[in-house]
């Protein structure tokens, strides 16, 4: 009885081991912060994490994409989302923390659109918030 326990156990924690590390923010570099004004692409709010793409010209005038990963959308909602606040073609200022390896990426902190509104981002925790 006991080894069928402790086996049930260790299963149980090899199974959680994969969402314990799937929330780690250790791709961002939480000591930086990235200003992108841009063009939203695509905006995909889905679980565990939504997506903002963003056009953005880079120092030459090329257009670069930017992906910029944000919480599930129940947390963003609860934030002041709404499924219409952003959509294709709008104009934005988005601040995020940038990936460390240099590519185009970043956790989102906020954004502000054409018109002023705010959209503040709260992630679901991390130690990239």
């Amino acid at each position: 009885m006991k080894i069928s326990s402790v086996l049930a156990f260790s299963a149980g924690l090899l199974a959680a081991a994969p969402a314990l590390a799937h929330h780690s923010g250790s791709m961002f570099d939480g000591s930086k912060e990235v200003t992108l004004k841009g063009t939203i692409k695509t905006v995909q709010l889905t679980n565990p994490h939504s997506w903002i793409q963003i056009m953005v010209p880079d120092a030459d005038g090329k257009m670069v994409e930017w992906s910029l990963e944000a919480a599930a959308p129940t947390v963003l909602v609860r934030s002041g989302f709404k499924r219409t606040s952003l959509k294709p073609g709008d104009k934005v200022t988005a601040r995020g923390h940038p990936l460390r390896d240099g590519r185009s990426g970043a956790n989102l902190i906020d954004i502000v659109t054409s018109s002023g509104e705010l959209l503040p981002h709260k992630s679901s925790g991390g130690a990239y918030e």
